[in-house]
């Protein structure tokens, strides 16, 4: 049976990173001409793609989606166009503003302007859920209000609305793609559950934390890029929002407990006043309503407790092979 993107010329901009690459691997394995946008660096890396097993099927391209020039070239000839490319970590940006907006909000506007230059036939925006921070009622379906706060969700708001300004104004095909929190392979030890994750094994008894009641909805990776493929092939009206979840939500806390009873240890929790929020600026808690995605046939198939498991495999042998020793250190490598 013929895969839907079996020959089709597509573009994921943020390949290089943790969700990005494996969605470029995905596409590849299903037969489309994959072009992966890069951020470009002096190190001439393509972040996680370095060592890919498929880096030889992919075009790679290094660029900056903040260079219109650069956009322009690459989005020649191409037909769906997967956007990816952000700043992401919510507590850099209260510090770094200006990046935040240059990269999330003026890229986004360049990779719309590429592909309506360019007859892109579909444009899929990641967007996320910290774009609803916190909400009255839930748990959260794409209807709900919006709310920014943080400087990070400010400039994802934006994105998503200058999405949206494409489709109403120039008939642009864009999809929004509003995934919770994803976890898995190739994180960043930034995100939570890295984090918790590469402490535990460096150590095993001490474990810095922020706020531990903050409570998440957490998907694993591969779902994620299921929810991608699903957007991409389903004929949605432009500027559908889908938006994935697991309709269930951990506290910190209790996301700490099972990566602990994995790995058999007994942490002592202690409070990092470098990893909490301003207090009018966490949200406690987002939990999605994901009857948008199944109404185009998902549902996440990998539940917390076995994503958690592949996950610590994953680091553990990273970190057996010498690969990624790096992240338990005192730098942060990775993308």
């Amino acid at each position: 049976m013929t895969s839907f993107f079996e020959g089709k010329s597509v573009l994921v901009t943020g390949a290089d990173g943790f969700i990005g690459s494996h969605l470029a691997e995905h596409l590849a394995i299903k037969g489309a001409r994959v072009k992966a946008f890069c951020f470009y660096n002096a190190f001439g890396s393509y972040g996680w793609l370095d060592n890919s097993p498929l880096k030889n099927e992919l075009e790679l391209v290094l660029g900056d989606i903040r260079d219109s020039s650069a956009t322009e070239v690459s989005f020649k000839g191409i037909e769906i166009v997967f956007h990816l490319a952000s700043l992401i970590g919510v507590p850099y940006s209260f510090t770094s503003f200006r990046s935040y907006v240059d990269t999330n909000i003026l890229g986004t506007l360049n990779v719309l302007e590429s592909a309506l230059n360019n007859s892109v036939s579909k444009v899929v925006n990641t967007s996320t859920s910290e774009v609803y921070g916190n909400q009255a009622s839930l748990p959260i379906t794409p209807n709900n209000s919006l709310k920014a706060n943080s400087p990070y969700a400010a400039t994802k708001i934006a994105a998503d609305k200058l999405s949206e300004a494409f489709v109403e104004s120039f008939g642009l095909n864009v999809n929004i793609l509003r995934p919770f929190n994803t976890f898995g392979p190739r994180q960043s030890k930034r995100a939570l559950i890295p984090s918790i994750i590469s402490q535990l094994l460096k150590d095993g008894k001490e474990l810095k934390l922020g706020s531990i009641t903050p409570k998440r909805d957490f998907t694993y990776v591969s779902d994620v890029i299921e929810g991608f493929d699903l957007v991409a092939r389903c004929d949605l009206n432009p500027g559908t929002i889908i938006q994935l979840g697991s309709g269930t939500s951990y506290s910190v806390l209790e996301i700490a407990d099972k990566v602990a009873e994995i790995l058999d240890v007994t942490p002592k929790v202690v409070a990092d006043q470098k990893r909490f929020r301003p207090i009018t600026s966490e949200i406690d808690e987002l939990r999605s309503n994901f009857d948008s995605a199944t109404e185009i046939g998902w549902a996440p198939k990998v539940d917390l407790d076995e994503g958690l498991k592949k996950t610590i495999l994953w680091w553990q042998e990273a970190l057996i092979n010498s690969k990624l020793s790096h992240l338990i250190g005192n730098k942060d490598y990775s993308l």
